[in-house]
């Protein structure tokens, strides 16, 4: 009966299609999994999960996912299209995996929910989230497993004890099954991904998927007679797995060299060692910049700390950090940005550098980083920078953080650099940058713990990636804690909330004022605070808060306030700047206790049919961009 209706109305199939297919960030998560009934499903059952190699958490073998889903190689090279000679070969980055998956419907709380239990034994530095959203690739949300796992404390977990990680699946029901459905496998929608595109993959119908999905959530099910045989890449590797006594002897040969290499390097230390030492006893200090020696000790005699003392300082600081992210050699960032060249720079003191074949952004500042590092390596989201390495310089005192790059710069540029892109970004593409920046700081205020401040929200802050998608950057200011007091005022004017400018007041509703002005910026393309030092909120507020905020005029005063870009803009309705101009005074409240939450204005945001609104080819640069 559904069948026949979509197939009868192409809006009622569209309609589906807008639900099921947001894009990943915009759709609704599954909070602690998928409802089922035992006894109309054919519970337990033997389904799939769809998986792809990471080289970001190091699960670029079979073995190491294997180990992970705690399935053999083979049972993941069978249904993969992966030959048994390539059992132990290097995948390829997002290499696709059909990962096996015993599904099956347990009781939770008077409510059945439908997962694969996964057992996960916790390691230094594993969280729920980074779990959650790292290796396991969203294919279970951190709620899921605070809900399976009642006895672990998931800020506090033990190294070593085991945690059960549901992934989420689902067996066929008994329509399902009669109609040719042996498989329903778990697929996580990626930000490219649209309904063509998912089907055209797989080789299945689109209203086969929309009839088997029933809601809008980040994982779909995708139904098979039988798995199709993926297309895998031609992968440079070991062409044969070794035996386990070739394993255990290379094992014994390995170790052997390696003592031997140690013992001639410690030797060669020690021999270093001592003819330095006699070298520093013969030596006579003199004058000038090459008596680094007597400098030295001059130093600590005044109770300075040298450069091998400071590196030490520094390194014992970020410990934490080492197993989290790669430690770049200072030579490799000068050879990366050709010595720091101006032809490098981004902004400030941010660089470009190729590194690995790879490009990077090379943030370089005087220490001490250790703050930023500190907040860093416990957030992991989407719309956020995300931290690749750091290098420390001792000898000029100075800290690299190197960041992802994101090709399209900041978001001040494209609203306001003269002569570049100013006046480009579609409404549709300004909301959802809105809706991507909005996500970020409600995971950083909700979902960390304690919770973090960004302190230094605003628009040169906010990067593009390749597909206009927001993150936020530089957590230079961000400060882990909240209702703190501060007599050093640091941020920028514009954007600064007045309980933070007159009181010192740090909060997380300081960051949703600061936003109220990005939505502004959105809106009008104005700066924050003009050549007169005028601050935009002041007269956004007089424009439309309080009296002013009645229906009369209200759209004439709108279209004053609008981008020109915008105006000329045919997608862009009056009532959708309305809807977001009425959040961004709601954001400007001069009271913190009335402002909105984050969680507040993510849903107040979800409410335009804009936001989730996409072409059949998925995101892109050209598509979001005004022509001109």
């Amino acid at each position: 009966m559904m069948g026949s209706q979509l197939h009868r109305s192409p809006l009622l199939l569209l309609f589906f299609v807008v639900v099921l297919f947001l894009h990943r960030s915009h759709a609704q998560p599954n909070i602690t999994g998928y409802t089922c009934t035992a006894n109309q499903t054919h519970s337990p059952c033997q389904t799939y999960a769809f998986y792809r190699a990471s080289l970001s958490q190091n699960y670029t073998d079979l073995a190491s996912i294997g180990d992970l889903f705690g399935v053999s190689r083979l049972m993941i090279a069978d249904p993969s299209n992966i030959s048994s000679s390539a059992l132990s070969a290097t995948l390829a980055a997002d290499q696709p995996l059909f990962v096996p998956l015993t599904c099956s419907c347990n009781p939770h709380n008077g409510t059945n929910i439908s997962y694969a239990n996964i057992t996960y034994t916790i390691r230094a530095g594993d969280t729920f989230l980074r779990l959650s959203t790292g290796p396991f690739e969203n294919l279970t949300s951190y709620q899921s497993v605070e809900l399976v796992n009642p006895d672990l404390v998931a800020t506090n977990l033990t190294i070593g004890v085991d945690a059960v990680f549901p992934i989420f699946c689902k067996c066929p029901n008994e329509t399902q099954s009669t109609g040719g459905v042996n498989f329903l496998v778990s697929y996580v929608l990626q930000p490219s991904d649209n309904l063509s595109s998912v089907a055209s993959r797989f080789g299945i119908q689109e209203q086969s998927i929309v009839s088997n999905n029933t809601k809008s959530t980040e994982t779909l099910f995708l139904p098979f007679s039988k798995l199709p045989s993926l297309t895998q890449p031609i992968v440079s590797a070991n062409t044969s797995a070794p035996s386990a006594r070739e394993e255990r002897t290379g094992l014994i040969v390995g170790l052997a060299i390696g003592v031997g290499v140690l013992g001639v390097f410690l030797i060669l230390g020690i021999a270093l060692w001592l003819h330095r030492e006699r070298s520093n006893k013969k030596r006579v200090p003199g004058p000038g910049p090459a008596n680094l020696e007597g400098d030295g000790e001059k130093r600590m005699a005044r109770g300075e700390k040298g450069p091998r003392e400071m590196e030490v300082n520094l390194m014992a600081d970020v410990s934490g950090c080492l197993d989290k992210y790669r430690v770049f050699g200072i030579d490799e960032l000068k050879e990366a940005t050709d010595g720091f060249s101006s032809r490098c720079l981004i902004q400030g003191s941010v660089y470009k550098g190729f590194l690995d074949g790879e490009v990077f952004a090379i943030k370089k500042m005087k220490w001490n980083a250790y703050e930023e590092l500190k907040i860093l390596q416990k957030v992991n989201h989407g719309n956020l920078v995300r931290l690749e390495g750091f290098c420390i310089d001792p000898e000029d005192a100075n800290c690299y953080l190197i960041y992802e790059f994101l090709p399209n710069g900041s978001l001040h540029s494209w609203l306001h650099d003269a002569g570049g892109h100013q006046g480009r970004l579609s409404w549709k593409t300004r909301l959802r940058i809105a809706f991507d920046v909005a996500n970020g700081l409600q995971y950083i205020h909700e979902h960390t713990r304690p919770r973090v401040v960004h302190k230094d929200i605003k628009s040169s802050n906010i990067l593009l990636d390749s597909n206009m998608r927001a993150k936020i950057a530089n957590f230079g200011l961000a400060k882990s804690g909240c209702n703190a007091i501060t007599m050093h005022i640091v941020g920028t004017q514009g954007y600064i909330a007045p309980e933070y400018l007159s009181d010192g007041v740090v909060s997380t509703r300081m960051d949703v004022f600061s936003f109220g002005v990005v939505l502004l910026e959105l809106v009008s393309g104005r700066e924050a605070m003009d050549e007169e030092g005028r601050v935009m909120w002041a007269a956004a507020v007089e424009a439309f808060g309080g009296r002013s905020s009645e229906e009369i005029g209200k759209a004439e005063r709108l279209r004053g306030w609008m981008d020109e870009a915008l105006v000329a803009d045919s997608s862009c309705s009056v009532e959708s700047v309305a809807s977001v101009v009425s959040v961004a005074i709601s954001c400007l409240n001069r009271d913190p206790a009335k402002r909105p939450s984050m969680v507040d204005i993510v849903y107040a945001l979800c409410k335009s049919d804009d936001v989730f609104d996409f072409s059949e080819d998925g995101f892109s640069a050209e598509a979001q961009v005004s022509a001109r």
